[in-house]
């Protein structure tokens, strides 16, 4: 379909699956990810306040938006953080985005 993407998902036990993404509901990949039951606290809600959703792009990190100065700074208090993380709730789903493949973070 014309506006639905699938974006590969890696889960903390090494397991990846594809989740089948509307891109015409103007959802984050934090709503699709809470969605489908992976474990994302999401504990904000969405407003790049906590980094809970925090995910490492593996593949398609060309096709996202240019992180803000909100995310920029959240994600800089994360300890563990690496050049390829993003807030999965700063992250809209769109056509560009399809084949995208995001780690949850900590894992691996």
């Amino acid at each position: 379909m014309e506006n639905t993407i699938t974006i590969f998902v890696e889960d903390r036990n090494g397991t990846v699956n594809p989740l089948e993404a509307p891109t015409d509901m103007s959802l984050s990949l934090m709503e699709l990810l809470v969605a489908s039951e992976y474990d994302v606290l999401a504990t904000c809600g969405g407003m790049a306040l906590c980094a809970t959703c925090c995910v490492d792009v593996l593949e398609g990190e060309d096709s996202l938006s240019e992180m803000s100065d909100d995310e920029y700074a959240m994600l800089d208090t994360l300890p563990d953080l690496l050049p390829n993380s993003r807030l999965a709730c700063q992250l809209k789903l769109n056509n560009k985005m399809h084949n995208l493949k995001v780690r949850l973070h900590g894992a691996g």
